[in-house]
């Protein structure tokens, strides 16, 4: 659990976020194994209306991993914020044609937004995350009179590429990042298994979840249709004639292949590479159409974890979806934020989904493409 910070830390108090699961159970293990901090496991309510079991399931999986600890355990009911910020969210942008990032806006309003808050006004220190990525701090020499050094965090990739979530953490702050530790971002997930079980964890053998941020696994496109009321239009090929008839352009995102009701028209797939919410129609085409692809993107509401933007024009890497192998780009400005101009065109480049930025294993910030 490499931390800088550990080496001044004595018995700082640490509330962990306990999902139920494998990785933020490993987490907890390793903080109160350390020796130095007072370890606090807190499980979020944030959904129910799907599956009430499962919840149950999870926070009574957290309860147990926190009684094997010997921590104290606390739920917190956060289904009102969670409605608010991240559901309500998600539903207006669906329903002006973009494709939201629901987990970005959890881990920036739910995660690091009330739940750091309430945890710091219980008397926390910081917060911990079963995230896989890595957190360090630097000193420079700082312009204010009252302290010879200022600590900026990075946020680097974790040890294990296939589990990095430095794509979904691009909007944290210097502000929260001070209050933060992330304690498995030096570790593969194999190893987090394995110490699990050297822990003897009751989520040892735990699958991972799979689904929407604390919503679950369910039929996306089936809860969207009861949260929207689309309307039937034109599915356009590329030339421009009508190939197909869709149940509302809000359901569609941009690089889609399945769900485009085209019957057998073609036994090539097609994907989605234009979408107008105001006439109603799609336009797709096929995989190599050069439509399909964009050279250049605006974003806006772009944060820096540094806590301030980099001197334009910035040459770095970038991602426009999870797990994307990076990409390299130019940053330079736009009167609606920033303009990113990739070395290469980019496929299937979503309005409302995240562009995240890098510069080697250093995530420097992101913001949401226009």
């Amino acid at each position: 659990m490499p931390d800088v910070r550990k080496n001044t830390i004595i018995k700082s108090k640490v509330f962990v976020a306990m999902s139920g699961g494998v990785d933020s159970s490993v987490a907890a293990a390793l903080l109160k194994k350390s020796g130095n901090f007072k370890v606090v496991g807190v499980f979020m309510k944030c959904w129910s209306a799907f599956d009430q079991c499962a919840i149950e399931r999870d926070a009574s999986d957290a309860r147990r991993v926190a009684d094997k600890l010997d921590i104290p355990f606390h739920i917190f009911d956060f289904e009102k914020e969670y409605r608010e910020k991240v559901f309500e969210y998600m539903v207006k942008e669906y329903g002006a044609g973009r494709t939201p990032n629901p987990d970005v806006m959890c881990n920036k309003e739910i995660k690091f937004g009330i739940f750091l808050e309430k945890a710091l006004s219980l008397g926390a220190d910081f917060v911990a995350t079963g995230h896989y990525i890595k957190i360090q701090n630097s000193k420079f020499k700082s312009q204010n009179n009252n302290a010879k050094f200022k600590i900026i965090y990075s946020l680097l990739e974790a040890k294990d590429k296939n589990k990095d979530q430095s794509y979904f953490l691009w909007t944290l702050t210097q502000d929260q990042l001070k209050h933060v530790l992330f304690p498995i971002g030096d570790y593969t997930k194999p190893e987090v298994r394995q110490m699990a079980r050297q822990f003897k964890l009751p989520t040892a053998e735990k699958k991972d979840s799979q689904g929407l941020c604390f919503v679950g696994k369910i039929d996306f496109a089936e809860f969207l249709k009861s949260l929207i009321s689309g309307r039937k239009g034109a599915v356009i090929g590329a030339d421009g004639r009508k190939i197909g008839e869709h149940d509302g352009a809000e359901f569609y995102t941009i690089g889609q292949r399945h769900g485009l009701n085209l019957g057998n028209i073609n036994t090539k797939p097609h994907y989605v590479a234009e979408k107008n919410i105001k006439t109603n129609v799609i336009v797709v085409t096929e995989k190599n159409d050069p439509l399909l692809y964009k050279k250049e993107t605006i974003a806006g509401d772009v944060n820096w974890i540094a806590g301030k933007m980099p001197k334009l024009p910035l040459k770095c890497q970038a991602r426009v979806r999870y797990r994307q192998p990076l990409q390299e780009a130019k940053i330079v400005n736009h009167e609606l934020g920033i303009k990113v101009i990739f070395n290469k065109p980019q496929k299937a480049v979503a309005p409302g989904q995240s562009v995240v930025f890098y510069d080697n294993n250093q995530m420097l910030g992101g913001g949401i493409i226009c």
